[in-house]
C-alpha cells in the first residue's frame, strides 16, 4: 500500500513538472514562431478551398517571417 502511494506521488510530481514546462513552451511557440489555422469560405478561392463544397483547408501561419519582414510577392498573408 505504501509503495502504491509513493508511486502515485512520483507520477503526479512528474506530470506537474512536465505540464508546467510544456504549457509555456507551447504558448511561446504558437505566439512567436508558427500556428495552425483553418481557411473557410470563398474569399481565398481558387488558391485555397478550390471546390464549392463544405471543405476547409488547414494552413501553417509563419509568424517568424512576418517579424523579420520576409514577405514576398505571391505570399498569402493572414490578418487577425
Amino acid at each position: 500500500m505504501a509503495q502504491a502511494l509513493g508511486f502515485g506521488r512520483r507520477y503526479l510530481k512528474a506530470f506537474c513538472k512536465g505540464f508546467f514546462v510544456a504549457v509555456p513552451v507551447t504558448v511561446t511557440f504558437l505566439d512567436r514562431v508558427a500556428c495552425i489555422a483553418r481557411v473557410e469560405g470563398a474569399s481565398m478561392q481558387p488558391s485555397l478551398n478550390p471546390e464549392d463544397g463544405q471543405m476547409s483547408d488547414v494552413v501553417l501561419l509563419n509568424h517568424w517571417s512576418i517579424r523579420n519582414y520576409e514577405v514576398q510577392r505571391g505570399d498569402i498573408v493572414s490578418l487577425v
